[in-house]
């Protein structure tokens, strides 16, 4: 990272007092790659009496954010004396291979906040990651070493990071021999208190080589003020089944790491209602994931989920009730060209459930379209550099 100094100690030739030290660091990250989706839906596709999907292609083509989300930020902080620090970040997701922003009219779409931080933790205020993002999204293939397409099924549990929460204020504690926690409320900015708002918490346990971590999100009226709420633009379509408005996340996971290796497991649970009927969604998504450094610039990883989803829907004639279930195994190989390049290759492959009929149809994390089988099976090669 780049680090551009914006002031620094004592100045008494101006002022005759000392001034603290602040600094401002520019950093990101460019990740693009050329990638292989075996069958998407494409726009000649076509549905069966049944509810199966037809017509679907292999897709090949340039992609960027294939192991992280390119982006760009900017982070300071001001030393406020006593102990006590101010601090900001404000970054920009993109897609680098059309020069888009991730979140359209959205410039700072990933987080935007400012603080005070002490020996206590730190207070901050604005869009920010909850609990689940700070503690079971490192002990994920996707929020580690995989990246997107290791993600869970549509990323319903956040581990990937996907939902940042606006008009939010945020506490995370400092370190205590190991130990952390967390918590996080976002404000619906309505009249109505409960329109549209989140709440999460989180802690951790880290020492040496073994780490644990648990968390609890909530997020409340998402069919609601979309413009001005805490959840901004939705969140994922648990269902075909049209008012999924509250979403509940939960889980708890852990890894242990030793010499170049590190393994580590994850259970995520997701639940999905309707406030108003009795139509609902749960996710289970249970992972184990590996990384061994063959040497020190060449990284090994795998990773296998499963995911169980029962759906709910009384009084419909909904297609995609019932249980269903999908497997995924991924591979990856990573060469580190210097500490801030390197190239990598990874390939992941998704089994569903139901022969393609609906939502029970394959989809790899990250993909455009879902598959018009029960498979789907992904390449992808690219380089990825962080400043």
């Amino acid at each position: 990272m780049k680090k551009i100094i914006i002031a620094t100690a004592v100045s008494a030739t101006f002022a005759g007092a000392a001034h603290a030290q602040s600094s401002v660091t520019l950093y990101g990250i460019i990740d693009a790659g050329l990638t292989y989706v075996s069958n998407e839906i494409s726009d000649n596709s076509d549905v069966t009496p049944d509810g199966r999907l037809t017509g679907g292609k292999a897709m090949i083509g340039m992609t960027g954010g294939n192991l992280q989300n390119s982006r760009w930020g900017l982070s300071g902080v001001e030393d406020l004396g006593g102990g006590l620090k101010a601090v900001f970040r404000l970054e920009s997701g993109f897609n680098i291979a059309n020069g888009s922003l991730s979140k359209s009219n959205t410039l700072f779409n990933r987080q935007a906040y400012v603080g005070v931080s002490g020996d206590f933790g730190t207070v901050s205020l604005g869009r920010q990651y909850d609990s689940v993002v700070d503690y079971l999204s490192p002990l994920t293939a996707a929020g580690s070493w995989g990246g997107t397409y290791f993600g869970h099924l549509g990323d319903n549990d956040n581990t990937n990071a996907s939902i940042s929460v606006s008009n939010s204020v945020k506490f995370q504690s400092a370190n205590y021999s190991g130990f952390s926690f967390s918590g996080l409320y976002g404000f619906s900015n309505d009249s109505s208190f409960a329109s549209n708002r989140a709440y999460s918490v989180g802690a951790g346990y880290k020492n040496g080589g073994l780490q644990f971590g648990t968390a609890y999100s909530q997020y409340q009226g998402l069919d609601q003020n979309q413009a001005t709420g805490a959840i901004q633009g939705g969140t994922f379509a648990a269902s075909s089944i049209s008012g999924v408005q509250n979403q509940r996340t939960w889980g708890f996971g852990g890894s242990y790491t030793f010499g170049p290796a590190v393994i580590g497991a994850i259970f995520t649970q997701s639940r999905f209602q309707d406030r108003v009927s009795d139509i609902s969604a749960r996710y289970n998504n249970y992972e184990i994931n590996a990384r061994y450094n063959v040497t020190p610039a060449l990284g090994l990883g795998v990773a296998y989920t499963y995911t169980q989803a029962l759906r709910a829907a009384p009084g419909t004639t909904d297609s995609d009730t019932g249980a269903a279930h999908w497997n995924q195994l991924g591979v990856q190989a990573d060469y580190s060209l210097s500490k801030r390049t390197d190239l990598y290759s990874e390939a992941v492959t998704q089994l569903g459930a139901n022969n393609g009929r609906g939502l029970n149809a394959a989809r790899i994390n990250g993909v455009s379209m879902q598959s018009t089988s029960r498979t789907q099976f992904l390449v992808t090669s690219g380089i990825r550099h962080r400043f």
